[in-house]
């Protein structure tokens, strides 16, 4: 059974196919393009030729807001699909791209071929509702199903389960802050598997400042700009998305061109950047009473030592030493960048969000098929 994973995030797309192995799945091949791209069909086509991929079995998507019905990966259908596109609002930057995967694969592939839909929000079903609750008039958040959803589930449960490998000798994991920094950036307070608190609320919108999305904001500066500058909810939803964050601060989304930089915008954005994360450590390390460990992913999270550093720097009174030369060494590359003494462990650790599509579309396919095979005897 070959099984083909579509993870189509806010920057770029990445696809990549897995093969049985004995009872595990195998990765054949994998492939990451540019978010612009505007065919996703010719894409997918291009990716089977070029890997001699004849047969496709499933087909797993990474979707981010499955809202409050839609809260297990499931298999693909018209009800689900209309789901999607009904939270579409609230994921701008990712239900639409997912959606025109979802229908690309279909052209493709074939309508027979099934599609399973993994879901971020899937996650945090469960945070405890004094962290998913916004202090609202109730009879807002029950009409509207207003409540923080949390967001990068699949690549927080990847690190997670890598942490699980790494230290099998931890009971239950122990207590673990992972950050997954990005074009959109996110961090989540996990005890013994169970996540207790995340960054991202009721779109990806709220938390740490990112690439283009400010993060935490005053509530007051929309009302604000709205009356000033007489923005449609349009105009406001485009400025929050695609105008803020490290863009607006510094006219530049790319950590990696802002870190090269040296004028008084681009160092703003930086310390910007690494001040908020380092807020939402502090308040996980209370929300947890403590961390074993504290554990960086995404494109900036596994590639920037420096911004690492400094969300870290002087914090041998909270247990977290970092190891400098480590640190500086640990480029795209999983290590434990913590030094010996230190009571938290560090680790910078690859995500990889494939692996948790392709073992979630298995999981959901066997007992599919055999209530197929079941029906079709009957």
């Amino acid at each position: 059974m070959t099984v083909m994973t579509v993870n189509a995030g806010s920057s770029s797309i990445r696809l990549a196919a897995f093969a049985p192995r004995g009872e595990s799945l195998s990765r054949r091949a994998s492939g990451q393009f540019s978010g612009d791209r505007n065919d996703p069909a010719a894409t997918l086509r291009a990716f089977l030729q070029e890997h001699g991929i004849e047969e496709v079995a499933v087909v797993a998507h990474r979707v981010v807001h499955g809202g409050a019905r839609l809260t297990a990966s499931c298999v693909l259908d018209a009800a689900v699909e209309a789901e999607i596109e009904r939270l579409a609002p609230l994921a701008p930057l990712h239900n639409p791209p997912a959606l025109a995967w979802i229908r690309a694969a279909r052209e493709v592939l074939g309508p027979g071929v099934t599609q399973v839909a993994v879901f971020d929000t899937a996650f945090y079903a469960d945070l405890p509702e004094a962290a998913r609750t916004y202090a609202l008039p109730r009879e807002f958040t029950h009409r509207h199903g207003l409540r923080r959803y949390g967001f990068h589930g699949i690549a927080h449960r990847a690190l997670w389960r890598r942490w699980r490998m790494l230290r099998p000798d931890v009971s239950e994991g122990g207590r673990v802050i992972s950050a997954q920094l990005g074009a959109g950036c996110s961090m989540t307070a996990v005890e013994r598997g169970a996540p207790r608190d995340t960054s991202m609320g009721f779109s990806p919108l709220e938390g740490l400042m990112m690439s283009t999305r400010g993060g935490d904001m005053d509530p007051g500066v929309i009302t604000y700009l709205q009356r000033r500058e007489v923005f449609s909810p349009e105009a406001i939803e485009r400025l929050l998305y695609h105008d803020c964050g490290l863009q607006g601060v510094a006219g530049e989304s790319d950590m990696r061109r802002l870190l090269a930089r040296e004028d008084a915008e681009a160092r703003l954005a930086v310390e910007m950047y690494c001040h908020r994360a380092r807020k939402y450590l502090g308040a996980y390390l209370a929300v947890l009473g403590g961390a074993d460990a504290i554990l960086f992913g995404g494109g900036v999270g596994e590639n920037a030592p420096f911004v690492r550093g400094k969300i870290l720097a002087n914090m041998e009174w909270a247990g977290i030493a970092l190891d400098a030369q480590a640190n500086r060494a640990a480029v795209g590359t999983e290590a434990r960048i913590s030094r010996p003494q230190s009571r938290t462990e560090i680790w910078v650790i690859p995500v990889d969000e494939a692996a948790i599509l392709a073992q979630e579309a298995a999981a959901v396919v066997r007992p599919y098929e055999a209530i197929g095979r079941k029906e079709n005897k009957s």
